[in-house]
């Protein structure tokens, strides 16, 4: 039977150090790589306005993930509020940029309790991270106090891809899936339009380095993920986020065998519209060129989305309920 990595870390008692290691570093925050050295547990006023508590703004059975992940019960989705980033076109700029009325402040108790629930009354096929990077001691306390009281799910860390080789390195042998963004393969688009100094360098070594501890996606006999990387991939119009550059890269010097999930449900949500580059929807012949570079590059292993999808995945974190429409959930 399939066991998650942090069983053995929780019974060693390393998963325990971890927490209490990476709390201690909220006091003069380095979690991500902007390294706003704020003291957390005083204050928000480091770059993603959050402190010392994970904030939430909704959990589902997600519905509307990479097949691998959705399965035939869902994702047992979390959405984490504020963002390391500040990213203009970002479709959950509801909850990653602006005050959100919906999220709340939740103790890692209470944080166990959400897990324990996507597991036991939505039966999910596992504990889906959305944007964890900056709430990541937080999380490694409740999945503790979570695992204590019997959770056994895959650990899916679903990020933008702007994380710190440190932190990283503290997740090993906890996280089963690795989720990462690879957003850009230019640093001047990064800055421009995320606000990502050096996204390229910290993207690459992440993903490197994820790739180190999970290896390729592995599944189980129902083509549902259990371990390993996927690498998201979203193509924006004008080819700002330089997608042919970035899936050789995938392809050469990650593994020619990685999970890709390539997007086009690009939509130019959020301050996008003002911007020129990034106010309309990518073209057929954009799709086209990204969906050509990938087949030289023989990354067959992973999905690609039609260009329907623009229109389907937008959420909307302000319907009640859940934030995505009836047919994903």
């Amino acid at each position: 039977m399939f066991q998650p990595a942090y069983l053995k870390l929780f019974h060693s008692g390393e998963l325990k150090r971890r927490a209490e290691a990476l709390k201690a570093r909220l006091y003069n925050c380095d979690i991500c790589p902007r390294r706003c050295r704020v003291d957390r547990y005083e204050n928000n006023n480091g770059f993603c306005r959050s402190g010392c508590l994970a904030r939430i703004s909704s959990y589902c059975a997600h519905h509307g993930e990479e097949p691998a992940l959705s399965g035939s019960r869902g994702s047992g989705t979390i959405f984490f509020s504020n963002c390391n980033l500040r990213c203009l076109y970002c479709q959950n700029f509801q909850i990653s940029q602006e005050p959100d009325p919906t999220a709340h402040n939740i103790e890692s108790m209470g944080l166990a309790d959400v897990m324990l629930r996507l597991q036991e009354e939505l039966d999910c096929h596992n504990i889906n991270l959305v944007s964890p990077t900056h709430f990541v001691p937080q999380i490694i306390e409740a999945l503790q106090y979570a695992t204590a009281r019997g959770l056994r799910l895959p650990l899916v860390f679903n990020t933008n891809g702007f994380d710190d080789l440190g932190t990283l390195s503290m997740l090993d042998g906890v996280v089963d899936i690795y989720l990462p963004d690879i957003k850009y393969a230019s640093d001047e688009q990064a800055s421009r339009f995320s606000q990502g100094k050096d996204y390229v360098k910290y993207n690459r070594a992440a993903i490197a380095e994820m790739f180190r501890q999970v290896g390729n996606l592995a599944t189980d006999t129902s083509g549902v993920a259990q371990r390993g990387l996927i690498v998201r991939h979203l193509i924006l119009p004008n080819d700002i986020a330089g997608s042919a550059e970035s899936l050789e890269w995938l392809a050469k010097t990650v593994s020619p065998d990685v999970a890709v999930s390539i997007m086009s449900q690009y939509h130019p949500c959020y301050k996008a519209a003002s911007e020129p580059l990034l106010a309309r929807r990518i073209s057929r012949e954009e799709y086209g060129r990204v969906v050509k570079k990938a087949g030289e590059l023989r990354l067959e292993n992973g999905w690609l989305q039609e260009m329907s999808s623009a229109d389907y995945y937008l959420p909307d974190f302000r319907r009640e309920g859940h934030p995505f429409n009836s047919g994903q959930i």
